[in-house]
């Protein structure tokens, strides 16, 4: 097979997928191929605990998705009822990835999916055409190109919408008939039952939007009223966010061949700085200005991950000493004015607990002189 970047879950996880759709073999809903109890484990974890198939098979689920259960467990109830489902919250919050995750296991592919943008079009959530085809033919079903979502109407499948908001109002507006009557019509095909689109059992529809976005396209009252609403948080746990960061900047590196060779006590010290300054406050309690930047943990995924790549490549600096660095290309992204913000925090926060004989933090506070330039 053709090496790939990234795997999509339901081929990385498929032997895990597998396994859940034999060990649970209760009741699932129509077109599920596992049950929702077996979808929340499947995403969720199994919360260190094996589980057991009825052929004698046993394995512990490690989690994916880090985050409460409970938010899991709702995300799965809304599919089940065939609901649409909104994921929001700030960038960087794996909010795709939980739509993913979810796809994959209720289904077996995430890939029926739409990515929003201030260019994406209406044929692009329903359907167009094969132009060679239709004016060959004439409109019929051949000549049409269904859309993601079009396709898995008809299969019974999970359609995936990306930062729905980012899509024009008029566009958005397309998924109301679809998502209330559960069907399409399609009056280039004429007025008989070949016009309709039925949505087959198990159909549902995921889409995520960001905080920081919903001023670019505010959703309309009836589309909305279409959706449940779940807030996917920031990761709250320190611990759960350094593991995540640690877990994913390794493969990262490992992705292309190199050996991760980063401390731990590094990436406490990064996700600390990340924390600090995403939340506007430190854990000892002193004030921090929080930089217009959204800092997420995706972003710290990916400092990291460039540290590991420069210790592999380019050895010799200390890997403490790159962060200054990447942190100012951070938090630069939106407002160069939140580099006076970020060295407000070297020389409050950081340099208070360099004064107090933190070791890794009198080491950052030596290469002050990088934000500056």
């Amino acid at each position: 097979m053709t090496a790939r970047q990234i795997d999509p879950p339901e081929h990385r996880y498929a032997d895990e997928l597998e396994f859940l759709a034999a060990a649970d073999p209760g009741p699932r809903p129509a077109g599920w191929r596992l049950t929702p109890r077996a979808v929340v484990t499947f995403v969720a974890g199994s919360a260190g605990r094996p589980v057991t198939a009825p052929d004698g098979r046993s394995r512990t689920v490690e989690a994916k998705f880090v985050g409460e259960r409970a938010l899991v467990e709702r995300c799965v109830v809304t599919l089940a009822g065939e609901r649409g489902l909104l994921l929001v919250g700030e960038p960087g919050t794996a909010k795709s990835m939980l739509s993913e995750l979810l796809a994959a296991a209720v289904c077996g592919t995430s890939g029926l999916a739409v990515q929003g943008t201030a260019g994406t079009t209406e044929e692009q959530l329903r359907y167009g055409w094969n132009y060679a085809l239709l004016l060959a033919k004439g409109p019929s079903r051949e000549s049409l190109v269904p859309s993601p979502v079009l396709t898995a109407m008809t299969a019974g499948a999970i359609a995936r919408v990306e930062e729905i908001t980012r899509c024009l109002p008029e566009v958005q507006d397309a998924l109301v008939s679809i998502l209330s009557d559960r069907r399409l019509v399609l009056p280039e095909l004429g007025g008989d039952e070949d016009a309709v689109a039925y949505a087959a059992p198990g159909f549902a529809l995921i889409a995520t939007a960001n905080l920081r976005d919903r001023g670019v396209s505010e959703m309309s009252a009836a589309l909305k009223r279409r959706f449940n609403f779940e807030v996917v948080p920031p990761i709250a746990d320190f611990d759960a966010e350094v593991a995540l960061v640690s877990r994913q900047a390794r493969a990262a590196v490992e992705r292309v061949g190199a050996a991760y060779a980063v401390d731990e006590a590094v990436l406490e010290t990064l996700v600390t700085a990340f924390r600090d300054l995403r939340t506007g406050s430190t854990v000892e309690g002193w004030e921090v200005e929080r930089p217009s930047s959204v800092l997420s943990t995706a972003e710290a995924v990916a400092v990291a991950a460039s540290i590991g790549l420069s210790a592999a490549y380019l050895p010799g600096p200390d890997p403490l000493s790159l962060l200054p660095g990447h942190l100012v290309g951070v938090v630069r992204k939106d407002d160069p004015a939140d580099q006076a913000r970020l060295l407000a925090y070297w020389d409050g926060a950081l340099r208070r607990r360099a004064e107090a004989g933190g070791r890794m933090w009198r080491q950052l506070w030596e290469h002050r002189d990088v934000l500056r330039d």
